[in-house]
């Protein structure tokens, strides 16, 4: 890679030399463009939406990044409202839509004359906890993490504007951090997890100054908070390349900073892991966004927890004399909570999650109306999907699959004919039933059907 540093001018690559066009940047983004332009504003189209269009793919959002400061953006769109602490942004919302705008931001690396600003606020550790400093375009693309992510498209002549060697090593399929890499994974460690998310989604490789410190900064994701990892997990695992992004974060050991109770069952059998529940559900969830069906997140969650669920159900089940529901719901409790320590589990997610695991009991009773009842529960699809899921590793799963998936396929009458009779207790005096001590099969697995 050629040798560049702040003050190299920018490679422009003119309106005939590239492949983007207006026609494939969403109409609201050119709209925002072009009356920051007319403001007498610099407005441009950067980061992942111009990398995206240079490789021929369909953005999934575009950001835009100009000299005017949030108020004065705030000021042209009465549609926008400002957000961030650490960094000042705009979001300019038309409907559904949310096309966010930046204000370039000044540079403090080892080129800058101001490397010492006291307007950074860092932590001890390197993190940047403060970062409200503008500055120009040029250091606005030093700032940046990624080089593949620090092309410009310029409203004002349509050309790209590259001042890091991003052309280069998007033509090379390179992932390479601008400037230092252990400074830019201690400065936000977020960044372990963006390059994995790129490596998967593009197919990229990485430089092996970026990937060097991979191995061993996964600890840093400890300091950040919970509720922004959650929101990177959803990006890393509904991006479509569920699968490919699992298996490098265990790769580079950041999985276990993540879901630490997974990482732990996952090692303990390593010797079954090609076939684990959780691998055929990253691939159902990859194979879903390729057709462009809806995903549950929910679901995934119910999948990356699922063996943690079952190790605590062993373990209450040795300790405590429970039924099965109360087992299964003490040890989603404590899954639960154990997980929201680490990476936030939203209730609007973890609530779905607990009654699809709840459903995997209830789908076991297959006699009287009992069958036809839980056809209108509202998580009756998500529960019989994830018992597809189950069912090529467990057997007993598996028959209780085949089971559901006749009864699914009968009309109404051919349900009620297929129901097994229920089997009357004998009156008398209630007696309370006490689940056997010494029951050694799985608690987790279903019986055989029942008759």
């Amino acid at each position: 890679m050629e040798s560049r540093s702040l003050n190299t001018p920018p490679v422009i690559i003119p309106r005939p030399d590239h492949n983007i066009s207006r026609v494939n940047i969403s109409p609201n983004a050119v709209k925002v463009l072009y009356r920051l332009r007319e403001a007498g504003y610099r407005a441009c189209l950067v980061g992942g939406g111009v990398r995206d269009l240079l490789l021929g793919r369909e953005p999934k959002d575009f950001d835009i990044a100009t000299d005017a400061r949030p108020e004065q953006v705030y000021k042209l769109f009465r549609n926008c409202r400002l957000i961030g602490r650490r960094f000042r942004l705009a979001h300019v919302q038309f409907g559904q839509e949310i096309i966010e705008v930046a204000t370039f931001r000044a540079y403090s690396g080892e080129d800058s004359e101001d490397s010492d600003s006291p307007s950074v606020e860092r932590a001890d550790d390197g993190r940047i906890l403060s970062d409200n400093v503008y500055g120009s375009i040029e250091e606005d693309a030093w700032r940046r993490d990624f080089t593949i992510n620090a092309l410009y498209y310029d409203i004002n002549n349509f050309a790209v504007l590259d001042y890091v060697g991003g052309m280069a090593d998007l033509k090379a399929g390179l992932i390479r951090l601008i400037g230092d890499p252990a400074q830019h994974y201690h400065e936000d460690p977020v960044r372990l997890l963006r390059a994995v998310r790129f490596a998967a989604k593009l197919g990229f490789r990485f430089d092996p100054e970026t990937e060097a410190p991979l191995h061993r900064l996964g600890h840093l994701l400890d300091k950040i908070p919970p509720a922004r990892l959650c929101d990177e997990i959803l990006k890393l695992f509904l991006g479509g390349s569920a699968l490919q992004t699992f298996e490098l974060l265990r790769h580079y050991r950041l999985f276990g900073w993540l879901f630490p109770a997974t990482e732990r069952c996952l090692g303990h059998q390593q010797q079954h892991y090609p076939k684990t529940l959780l691998i055929r559900a990253l691939s159902s969830t990859d194979a879903r966004l390729a057709k462009g069906q809806p995903i549950n997140p929910a679901f995934l969650f119910a999948a990356l927890l699922w063996e943690p669920l079952r190790e605590q159900m062993r373990q209450l089940q040795a300790a405590d004399d429970l039924n099965e529901h109360d087992l299964l719901q003490t040890a989603a409790e404590i899954v639960v909570q154990t997980q929201i320590r680490h990476a936030a589990l939203p209730r609007r997610y973890s609530l779905p999650m607990r009654e699809i695991w709840a459903l995997q009991q209830r789908l076991m009773v297959i006699t009287g109306k009992h069958p036809q009842r839980l056809l209108t529960h509202p998580r009756f699809r998500a529960g019989y999907d994830f018992l597809l899921l189950r069912a090529d590793t467990d057997e007993q799963a598996a028959e209780l699959a085949d089971w559901w998936t006749r009864f699914l396929a009968l009309d109404d009458a051919g349900r009620i004919q297929a129901t097994q009779p229920e089997v009357k207790a004998k009156k008398g005096k209630a007696r309370r039933r006490r689940k056997p001590r010494s029951r050694k099969t799985d608690p987790a697995a279903p019986p055989s059907p029942k008759t």
